[in-house]
């Protein structure tokens, strides 16, 4: 009878975790996915933003200075990390944040519908769109915080994560084909109002869905943080992922150049181009998928020298666009290869952070990238209007192509020393996923 008792707890206690389980997923799923639509940089906006400069005259390289300059906030991550770990707002560290952040956002979006920038006013229109960009970077930090928070304890990160990823590459795939009709039928505006109800939508979810974990008594944590972040910053194999992050990323050929390339010189149309974005978002999501099934399986230094290569072709396959059919082709394959070769990235990193400030020093490997690819996306521009003048269209695009392709590869001059190093962490224990 005992038994039988035993075998009936176990089978409610296994039901609750899947109940529980399936809505974190669908609660967590559905902030990824607002995030997805209403993040300025490669949401919903960013087709939509790009085609509100090109209707003022704006210079190539102003466009991409531009796009460049929203990537800021999401360069300073680990600040949002460490406010809302440590400084708690009316008594909570994610719930108040999450519902101030999403309601900032809403309310930046819905005042830029209302009240749009005057035509040519390049400057208000940045510094518009920076205050719901940084509202959604650092909410987009909160919602990963308690994704940790709730998955570890049931064992289901990697589930929880997995969600994430498919959450914004299916808002992706929406968004660009959106994104492309709002800028071929010049309805521009329309998208500050969709990413602002959608926003407020996360903060009313926050303030009447969200519960907050209970708090544990952490005294002391934030100077055990700080000696674990200044430790990890002193060895060489963090050095090493963080030199190899930074070269990685490092890539002038931006989607601003993409967009104008299609848009102007071969007169693909707004449509179209909001369409490949789709279609580059669906190889993304069948990279995440595949990774998945083969990452325990192969060599993590074989996966290195794998993302170096794919970060390399993802950028040359675009020289193969030269027409409406090749676009679709191109953008796929540059959405699987690309994304193999990111996840692989975020896979290095999470396995060189240590546990006890695993949330900061990730938060801080990422702002690294973010700002390797704004400087070089910069540069970029500079250089793409520098052989504009000199060259033509073509020339330049097939020029920024090249160097893009280039670049990256360099990181293959640290692999050797990478893989050594990496054989010697010591990688932190994830809890054992329950059993279906």
């Amino acid at each position: 009878m005992r038994g039988v008792i035993r075998v009936h707890e176990t089978s409610n206690t296994a039901r609750a975790t899947a109940r529980q389980t399936l809505g974190l997923c669908i609660l967590l799923g559905t902030m990824y996915f607002v995030q997805g639509v209403g993040e300025p940089t490669e949401g919903l906006l960013s087709q939509p933003v790009k085609s509100i400069l090109k209707s003022w005259s704006t210079r190539p390289g102003d466009i991409v200075l531009f796009t460049s300059l929203m990537v800021v906030p999401w360069c300073v991550k680990p600040i949002y990390g460490l406010l809302s770990d440590f400084v708690p707002l009316a008594g909570s560290r994610r719930k108040s944040y999450l519902a101030l952040t999403s309601a900032v956002a809403a309310v930046s979006y819905l005042a830029l519908y209302v009240f749009p920038a005057p035509s040519g006013d390049w400057w208000r229109l940045l510094l518009a769109i920076l205050i719901p960009t940084t509202a959604v970077a650092w909410s987009s930090v909160v919602v990963d915080a308690l994704m940790v928070e709730w998955g570890q304890p049931l064992g289901i990160t990697g589930r929880l994560q997995g969600v994430q990823w498919a959450a914004i590459w299916a808002a992706t795939i929406i968004d660009g084909a959106w994104g492309g009709y709002l800028s071929q039928t010049h309805l521009e505006d329309w998208g500050f109002l969709i990413c602002g109800v959608l926003s407020a939508g996360v903060a009313v979810l926050a303030l009447v869905v969200v519960r907050e974990p209970a708090r544990l008594d952490n005294e002391g944590s934030l100077q055990l943080a700080t000696r674990t972040l200044a430790a990890a910053a002193r060895t060489r194999s963090v050095a090493l992922v963080a030199l190899f992050l930074f070269v990685w990323s490092f890539n002038p050929f931006s989607n601003a150049i993409l967009y104008l390339h299609m848009t102007d010189d071969l007169k693909l149309g707004e449509q179209l181009f909001g369409d490949s974005i789709s279609v580059l978002a669906l190889g993304c999501l069948v990279a995440s998928v595949s990774y998945s099934f083969y990452c325990r399986r192969v060599r993590f230094g074989l996966l290195l020298k794998l993302s170096i290569v794919c970060g390399s072709v993802s950028t040359l396959a675009y020289w193969a666009l030269v027409d409406r059919p090749s676009a679709f082709v191109v953008s796929f394959a540059v959405g699987f290869f690309h994304m193999t070769g990111l996840i692989v990235m975020l896979d290095l990193a999470a396995r060189t952070c240590p546990i006890k400030a695993a949330g900061t020093l990730f938060a801080l490997f990422m702002a690294l990238t973010n700002i390797s690819a704004t400087l070089a996306c910069w540069l970029g521009g500079l250089l793409y209007d520098q052989a504009l003048d000199r060259f033509g269209p073509l020339p330049s695009y097939q020029l920024l192509v090249i160097v893009g392709s280039a670049l990256p590869a360099l990181a293959w001059l640290l692999v050797p020393a990478l893989s050594h190093e990496l054989a010697a962490i010591q990688h932190w224990e994830r809890p054992a996923e329950p059993a279906a």
